[in-house]
């Protein structure tokens, strides 16, 4: 299926690979640069990072919302990159369009169809993540809610589903990212850190998720992952994920050529 023109700034998420990266959450300014610039460095063009997170436990880090907008802005100012950033509540969406170049749906927030519709009227591109427990059809119908208001510049992200499997955090539904990329319009791209929520993992999901068909991944790297305050134990450090990067970048490269 012939897939909608998606950009994020001049990154093309339709007709080239590409892999979106950074922390789970942007700790300091400071840190945020110094992983931003290592990525730069790496080859990555557009960095995730959260400023608002939702998270099971009330007392864990929340990010610094609000607070961190200006140290995200003068970031991306500085590199030029583009910027992805998890959108948590409708009342975020006027500040954080002037700071963000997508907004991310989480997987908790998929059937916040509120979130959807007000989304819908943006003219913002939308990374939508798939509800840890929801079907493939529900995952569709949810990007339907953005289509409707008139914004298609949709991004679909696998994320990993629950299952009974106890040995990592989700189980990563490569069969989902195949189906997306067959029957869906729009560009699929995998994360495989909330996939597999083990770092010695990711590089696995990352690749199947290129064979399968993925237009691009998401993927979690702290400069310090012992030391995060969120999502430690699936974050890559600047060595790994410059592995997985030049890897998963010769992979389609090469299954591209094959076609």
């Amino acid at each position: 299926m012939e897939k909608r023109a998606i950009k994020i700034l001049d990154s093309d998420f339709t007709n080239d690979f590409q892999i979106i990266a950074g922390p789970c959450s942007i700790e300091s300014q400071e840190q945020f640069f110094t992983i931003a610039q290592e990525l730069k460095n790496i080859g990555v063009k557009t960095l995730r990072g959260g400023l608002f997170k939702l998270r099971t436990r009330p007392n864990s880090f929340q990010g610094h919302g609000h607070v961190a907008y200006p140290w995200a802005v003068e970031v991306k100012k500085h590199l030029g990159m583009g910027f992805v950033s998890e959108i948590t509540d409708p009342r975020q969406i006027d500040d954080m369009s002037k700071v963000v170049d997508c907004f991310q749906v989480g997987a908790r927030n998929m059937y916040n169809y509120d979130l959807l519709k007000e989304l819908g009227k943006q003219r913002i591109p939308v990374l939508l993540k798939r509800a840890f427990s929801a079907t493939i059809d529900e995952w569709l119908y949810a990007s339907e809610y953005l289509e409707n208001g008139g914004n298609h510049s949709v991004l679909l992200c696998e994320r990993g589903i629950r299952t009974f499997e106890t040995k990592m955090r989700n189980t990563l539904d490569v069969n989902a990212i195949s189906y997306a990329h067959l029957f869906s319009k729009y560009p699929i791209i995998s994360d495989p850190s909330h996939g597999t929520g083990r770092s010695d993992l990711v590089e696995f999901g990352a690749l199947s998720s290129v064979a399968a068909g993925a237009n691009g991944l998401l993927i979690e790297v702290h400069n310090n992952p012992e030391e995060a305050l969120s999502d430690k134990d699936q974050a890559l450090n600047l060595e790994q994920f410059k592995s997985v990067y030049e890897k998963a970048t010769k992979l389609h490269k090469f299954l591209k050529a094959q076609n």
